[in-house]
């Protein structure tokens, strides 16, 4: 059984930086795409970073290039999301997911964390 905890949710100040964590248990992330995504209430669910199995990609959404960057343990086991120059907007849920490649930038998640959630002060 493939469990993710996502962690590192709280309150932190616009312009602030937060790490998020996602732990994965009955998997290590050696031979899988790990991602982030968020979902505000209402919205669409929006890819924030992504990481290739071999590391040797990484993927962000528009809305977060050049703030936050998504990186690995060397045991592969957990996923990290820096994310530095926060906005009000980027406070909502965010989910860790793992999956594989299925295709040229096509991705099946098999597995979902239950989500953390921060809160952006002005």
């Amino acid at each position: 059984q493939v469990q993710l905890v996502e962690s590192g949710g709280g309150l932190v100040q616009a312009g602030g930086s937060l790490r998020l964590s996602c732990a994965a248990s009955g998997r290590t992330f050696s031979s899988y795409v790990v991602g982030w995504f968020r979902q505000a209430p209402g919205k669409e669910r929006e890819l924030v970073a992504r990481i290739s199995q071999s590391d040797m990609g990484t993927n962000y959404g528009d809305s977060v290039k050049g703030r936050f960057t998504i990186s690995r343990n060397k045991a592969k086991t957990t996923v990290y999301l820096q994310m530095n120059s926060l906005k009000p907007a980027d406070k909502t849920a965010y989910y860790c997911t793992t999956g594989i490649e299925v295709g040229s930038l096509r991705f099946r998640y098999d597995y979902w964390g239950q989500g953390t959630q921060f809160t952006v002060s002005t």
